[in-house]
């Protein structure tokens, strides 16, 4: 190896397990038991869904914020956002307000959860003084089309006799005025980029109500009712608004948030993958490095799909940068990965174990295997 050796480290969070930020300082540990010359360079990374906020805030040297807020069934739960490093930019995941993880299975009702609580995130950057947003809209209990967004940011959702909506996707069926008198003005000035990996329209056989509202306690009742109120949402908003959403290719995602972030907030959607790569400057890093280490909890066939070690690893491949990845689990059918991009994948559970035990140990294991992969590299042939 020659002197001065730089290595970026990219991994994603191993789920459960360590976070990215953990990860790297994982592999550096056993990159310096070894060779303490080698320069390692952390970007803390995730492909848009859980953690990209997390990765984004250390990766940039950023903050992250508690708030209480109205979670999906109306009652207060604590959420955060985060503020990226420089002070412009706010993050957030919808998730954390808005998620199915904050509703028990016993009550799932999309009928009537609220993404009011994203919105009361999306105010708390505001109040910051952020000039532009980042949201991720996985996992979301709702399928009100960001409504509740809309009300908690000062919209008002009026029925014909000029009531407000209460919480809900069951109630856009009523839905007969939009009043956006007192939204709030800050959102003019700046710009919002909505992290969305599925391209879901919002209504139809492959929209938000018929493909995600099951596994949020819709019945097929239920379905149809949501359905129909999301197209009667997305027609008001077409006449009122000036905003044709209804068959947008992502409109969908989140219950129709990310409709509503397209109709009233002129957000723009991207892959999480591409959108972590931006605002971390893996790029700029990368160009820079000698060889890139890369992974994730679990890796496989379905790596190829928008994760995080085929992204690092095709951003790599551009200035012909080695990759090795690293895995809690090694998975079926990875040939594929290395015809993309990833040079070598390790393991890095050493015995026979329980998962929770792998689990704890997740940084010690991916310590040792560090320092293994670079006694091997370290060999003299």
């Amino acid at each position: 190896m020659k002197k001065g050796f730089v290595i970026v480290l990219a991994p994603d969070s191993f789920k459960e397990s360590m976070s990215a930020k953990e990860a790297c300082m994982a592999m550096e540990r056993g990159i310096k038991k070894v060779n303490s010359n080698i320069k390692c360079v952390h970007v803390p990374m995730a492909d848009g869904g859980e953690g990209t906020m997390q990765s984004l805030v250390d990766a940039t040297n950023g903050n992250i914020y508690s708030l209480e807020v109205i979670g999906p069934l109306g009652n207060k739960v604590k959420a955060q956002y985060g503020i990226l490093g420089g002070g412009k930019i706010g993050i957030l995941e919808m998730a954390s307000a808005s998620g199915i993880h904050l509703v028990p299975l016993d009550k799932r009702n999309p009928l009537i959860t609220t993404t009011y609580g994203t919105g009361q995130l999306i105010k708390a950057c505001l109040d910051k003084g952020v000039k532009k947003l980042l949201i991720g809209i996985g996992g979301s209990a709702t399928n009100d089309g960001g409504a509740g967004v809309i009300q908690a940011l000062g919209g008002r959702l009026l029925d014909k006799d000029g009531k407000e909506l209460s919480f809900g996707g069951g109630e856009l069926g009523k839905l007969h005025t939009i009043d956006l008198t007192d939204f709030d003005q800050r959102l003019r000035d700046i710009s919002v980029e909505v992290a969305c990996d599925v391209n879901n329209t919002l209504c139809g056989e492959k929209g938000a109500s018929n493909v995600f509202g099951p596994q949020k306690g819709a019945t097929k009742e239920m379905v149809n009712l949501l359905d129909n109120n999301l197209k009667h949402y997305a027609n008001v908003i077409k006449e009122q608004i000036g905003k044709d959403v209804l068959d947008v290719v992502g409109a969908g995602a989140a219950g129709g948030l990310g409709a509503g972030l397209m109709a009233f907030f002129n957000g723009t959607l991207k892959k999480g993958i591409e959108m972590v790569i931006e605002y971390t400057g893996l790029e700029n890093e990368i160009k820079e490095a000698d060889m890139v280490w890369t992974g994730e909890g679990s890796i496989d066939f379905q790596t190829q799909y928008g994760k995080t070690p085929l992204g690092v690893a095709t951003v790599a491949k551009k200035y012909d940068k080695p990759v090795i990845a690293f895995a809690g689990r090694v998975g079926e059918d990875i040939d594929i990965l290395y015809e993309k991009g990833i040079d070598s994948i390790f393991g890095i559970i050493k015995d026979v174990t329980s998962i929770e035990e792998a689990l704890e140990k997740g940084q010690e294991n991916m310590e040792k295997t560090a320092e293994n992969v670079i006694r091997l590299m370290s060999l003299k042939w």
